[in-house]
C-alpha cells in the first residue's frame, strides 16, 4: 500500500508527496529531520490536509504527478472535495481511497 497526500505549510503553501509509510513520512515532515523534503525542511509542515491510498508504488506516482501538475486553486478545492480525483485523473482505472 502506498499514500499520496497534501500538505499545508509555512507561508500557506501546499506540498505534495507519496509515501509507503504514512506514519514514519509524516514525522519525519513534521520533524524536519535530515530524511524531510527540502521544501519542508525550509516550509515548515502545518497540516496533513489529503491523504489517499493507492494498491501500489505505480498507482500513487501517477496520482503524486496529476496532483503536482494541477494549480493552486484545484489543489484547494480537491482539499475541500469540490472536486473529484476522477476530475483529476480523467478516465482512470486505477483505484484510489480518500482517507482524509
Amino acid at each position: 500500500m502506498y499514500y499520496v497526500y497534501i500538505l499545508r505549510c509555512s507561508g500557506d503553501t501546499l506540498y505534495t508527496g507519496i509515501a509507503a509509510d504514512i506514519d514514519r513520512r509524516m514525522a519525519e515532515h513534521f520533524g524536519r529531520t535530515e530524511r524531510c523534503a527540502k521544501y519542508t525542511r525550509s516550509h515548515r509542515a502545518e497540516k496533513l490536509e489529503a491523504l489517499w491510498s493507492a494498491e501500489n508504488r505505480s498507482t500513487a506516482s501517477k496520482l503524486e504527478y496529476r496532483i503536482k501538475k494541477l494549480s493552486r486553486e484545484q489543489k484547494l478545492r480537491l482539499i475541500e472535495n469540490k472536486s473529484s480525483l476522477e476530475e483529476v485523473m480523467g478516465e482512470s482505472k486505477e483505484k484510489y481511497i480518500r482517507i482524509k
